[in-house]
């Protein structure tokens, strides 16, 4: 339904063009927008014509005409004036007030439409009917991209709303994207992509996102993203796919602000562990010696050496300490935890671990 304050500006330009002032009734009679403050028609008269068969009426030097869109009456408009000039604008603004409630229903239920696809509400023959009936293409290779805010001074809502806006100037639906919500969590990117949709570029538009978010509204945001689905019906897919990779993105890769489901690795399968077989691994490991008691430096240690491929003079050399140094810090993880990061197949322990525990204490914070 077009805002009250939509068909005021609209009625409001029209005067100002033909001096012709009109009067926009709901059926039942109440008043929606007027351009004159004196109005010599009752809205007994506006409910009764509303009642009738007749289209158009003349009642004094008013001009009554309703506005329908799919045979159901939104609408009385009233023009004022005794000319047939009066008339002419009346049945103008009929048109244009007629037209707008067509886009403004039409992009009203494309978003439902998609919400409703997004969440897998739709039946198959659902999808392709009401694809069609909205121009909306079947056929075409789409990715789904999740944008949420970090904290910020604005209120959630308040961020959601910018978030919204801006991507809705970057993405319009005349490329073939669309731009929506389904909770208070995410605002969601429907994107249509070329035929490969491959990961580099999926990955550009994330980074682009992130940086304009950044630049335009000094906004934090984490972006995630699905693979691409060929077909409208596939799309929930790819959200929930999405929706996989911002949780394990937040748990394991919280340095970083973009998070592909292709590319979550080993933290996608212990995203989907159970608790309590996550809890037995860790006590088979580490026994009481759990590695969250660690200090903060044996920690960034760790980390370096294991993004280094346990390269033990290159993470000497990026964590400027003596060779000697690293190498007692590495002993004594091995003396407080049995395992020796040096070795392969420790460190790989060691590791997974790590993100298992990462992980119970996601689910704790929850």
């Amino acid at each position: 339904m077009i805002s009250n304050q939509i068909i005021q500006t609209s009625i409001d330009e029209l005067k100002a063009i033909t001096k012709v002032d009109l009067c926009v009734y709901e059926p039942s009679g109440m008043m929606v927008a007027r351009t004159a403050e004196n109005a010599d028609i009752t809205s007994q008269m506006v409910s009764s014509f509303a009642a009738s068969p007749a289209d158009s009426q003349v009642i004094g030097n008013n001009h009554l005409m309703k506005i329908y869109e799919d045979d159901e009456l939104l609408y009385v408009i009233v023009s004022r004036g005794n000319s047939d000039d009066a008339y002419m604008i009346g049945r103008i603004a009929v048109c244009h007030l007629q037209n707008l409630a067509i886009a403004y229903k039409e992009r009203y239920d494309r978003n439902n439409f998609f919400q409703n696809l997004l969440l897998d509400n739709l039946l198959l023959v659902d999808i392709h009917n009401r694809a069609r009936k909205l121009h909306v293409e079947v056929k075409q290779p789409r990715a789904v991209f999740l944008i949420e805010t970090v904290r910020a001074k604005q209120e959630k809502q308040e961020r959601d709303n910018i978030v919204l806006e801006l991507l809705g100037g970057m993405y319009s639906s005349q490329t073939g994207d669309y731009v929506t919500s389904v909770d208070e969590k995410n605002v969601i990117l429907v994107k249509s992509v070329a035929e490969n949709g491959n990961p580099e570029a999926l990955e550009h538009i994330a980074n682009t996102i992130v940086d304009m978010m950044n630049t335009e509204a000094m906004l934090n945001v984490r972006v995630s993203y699905g693979t691409v689905v060929q077909e409208l019906k596939d799309v929930s897919k790819s959200y929930k796919e999405a929706q996989m990779a911002m949780d394990v993105g937040k748990i394991f890769y919280a340095e970083r602000n973009v998070a592909a489901y292709s590319a979550l690795g080993i933290g996608r399968l212990i995203y989907q562990l159970p608790v309590n077989l996550c809890k037995i691994f860790i006590e088979e490991i580490f026994g009481d010696n759990v590695p969250e008691e660690l200090d903060e430096e044996t920690l960034n240690t760790l980390d370096k050496f294991f993004e280094n491929n346990l390269n033990v003079s290159e993470t000497s050399r990026q964590l400027f300490v003596h060779r000697n140094t690293l190498v007692y810090r590495l002993e004594k993880i091995q003396k407080s935890t049995g395992l020796d990061v040096r070795c392969f197949d420790d460190a790989l322990t060691f590791k997974i671990a790590l993100m298992v525990v990462n992980y119970m204490k996601y689910l704790e914070n929850r």
